[in-house]
């Protein structure tokens, strides 16, 4: 298909996998790279149901729209998804490393468990689609891992979601070095607080302190980071790698003393 949103940058013709794209952040995602024209195959954990409507939405408005599922969390499965993206179109351009967990727990209650499975989750996932990728991507494509602001800076509850984060951000530059000479470009998206359904209603003092706190006074919408990722996926960005791009609404400006 061609794109449908002539703002975003034209990538027609290109296939693009998005991890964890059943709801949420993901969604958004795979609903830009499709407005921008790209073919988008949306990988799901166990939310088929979610997946599958989303893809039924995009083809509607006659986007391609394939769905796959994965236990990220195995090696194989990992290799096998990517290589299954790829075989759809021949061809695999853009990888985005979206799926992931948020659990909140106190550091005095974590086990190693809870954070190996965090790091499996959010990491190690991301290590294994990225390798896979690499191996059969050519010169130009593009790997983007969905990071946070919790990155740089934690939040209570969070010290094992915020230092898979800040791995992510890490992983992100070191891979870059790596895959640059071939022509691969990889980086990272750090979100802010992003809307999800029932969120003012769940979380009423959270959602009121990030009005106050950023200076575009709303949350962000998961077409936003859809767009930053369409824009460092497209040749546009051509010239950036190994760099996390902040879209927070401008909270990281605000002063904390």
């Amino acid at each position: 298909m061609s794109r449908t949103d002539p703002a975003l940058p034209d990538l027609t013709g290109t296939t693009v996998l998005v991890t964890g794209a059943s709801g949420g952040i993901g969604a958004g995602i795979a609903s830009r790279f499709a407005a921008a024209g790209a073919a988008v195959v949306l990988h799901h954990g166990r939310n088929h149901d979610a997946a599958e409507a989303l893809a039924e939405r995009l083809r509607a408005v006659g986007a391609e729209a394939l769905v796959l599922g994965a236990d990220l969390t195995v090696e194989t499965a990992c290799h096998e998804l990517v290589e299954q993206a790829a075989a759809w179109h021949g061809q695999l351009d853009v990888l985005v490393n979206n799926a992931g967990i948020q659990p909140v727990l106190p550091l005095e209650q974590m086990t190693a468990d809870q954070w190996r499975q965090m790091m499996d989750a959010n990491v190690t996932s991301a290590l294994s689609c990225t390798q896979a990728a690499a191996r059969i991507m050519a010169a130009g494509a593009s790997i983007t891992h969905i990071a946070s602001i919790e990155g740089s800076q934690p939040a209570a509850g969070h010290a094992h979601y915020s230092a898979s984060k800040a791995a992510l951000i890490m992983f992100a530059r070191s891979a870059a070095l790596e895959y640059g000479p071939r022509g691969i470009r990889v980086n990272t998206v750090s979100p802010g607080l992003i809307h999800t359904a029932g969120i003012e209603q769940a979380w009423p003092s959270g959602v009121a302190r990030w009005h106050a706190a950023a200076p575009l006074h709303r949350l962000g919408r998961p077409e936003d980071v859809g767009d930053a990722c369409v824009f460092l996926a497209s040749p546009m960005a051509s010239w950036i790698t190994g760099q996390d791009l902040v879209v927070d609404g401008g909270v990281g400006a605000r002063p904390t003393w």
